[in-house]
């Protein structure tokens, strides 16, 4: 911000008059009357940080629009691509199996059909808890991987805080009503990318 020095001469006659009246009445005078913008302030508008006592966040397009979220979703994607073709394949040879079982039973005394079949009913029961499991499996590696990712981020959204003066971040989804400038999200997405970028550079998730 440029400064005006502006003349003593140039004062009117009230203004002056005011400062005399505060000098005598023991206060500060003008120098209380006039505002001195906040450095850090300035330096928070010029970043393009808002100033308020609460900003808001929305966590799932912080994490999902980041580099590392992205990649993150790239590589979800293609785990549970391969486990998608893998569930066809399995299902596949299971509804073979169960064909052929069917056309032997006329062949086959009922006690031993029926081992048979509870046999195959196991196995059937057996594969689909194994193929649950790993589609928990897919999804914890999503879940951890977006906590990790936001305690890599809890430093940036700190000093997001102290720049924007606020004393709170709260989720935006959770916010009865609130202004567009208190929302963070994008600052804080090039923030984290500036530091982290997709993360690619750190072990896989899972790994």
């Amino acid at each position: 911000m440029q400064r005006r020095f502006v003349q003593p001469y140039l004062y009117s006659a009230a203004v002056f008059t005011v400062a005399l009246s505060a000098f005598l009445s023991g206060q500060t005078g003008l120098a209380q009357s006039i505002h001195v913008p906040d450095v850090q302030q300035v330096n928070s508008v010029q970043l393009g940080v808002p100033l308020s006592g609460v900003v808001t966040i929305q966590s799932d397009v912080f994490f999902r629009d980041s580099a590392f979220g992205k990649r993150v979703a790239g590589e979800l994607e293609a785990e549970g691509a391969v486990l998608t073709a893998e569930n066809r394949q399995i299902e596949g040879a299971l509804r073979a199996e169960e064909q052929e079982l069917a056309v032997r039973r006329s062949q086959m005394e009922p006690e031993a059909f029926r081992r048979l079949a509870d046999a195959f009913d196991q196995k059937v029961q057996a594969t689909r808890r194994a193929q649950e499991q790993k589609l928990r499996e897919i999804n914890e590696l999503g879940d951890v991987a977006r906590r990790e990712f936001l305690q890599a981020a809890d430093p940036i959204l700190l000093a997001i805080m102290r720049e924007a003066g606020a004393g709170a971040i709260l989720e935006k989804s959770t916010v009865f009503r609130s202004s567009e400038a208190t929302d963070i999200t994008q600052l804080a997405i090039s923030r984290i990318d500036a530091v982290l970028g997709d993360g690619s550079t750190s072990p896989e998730i899972g790994e």
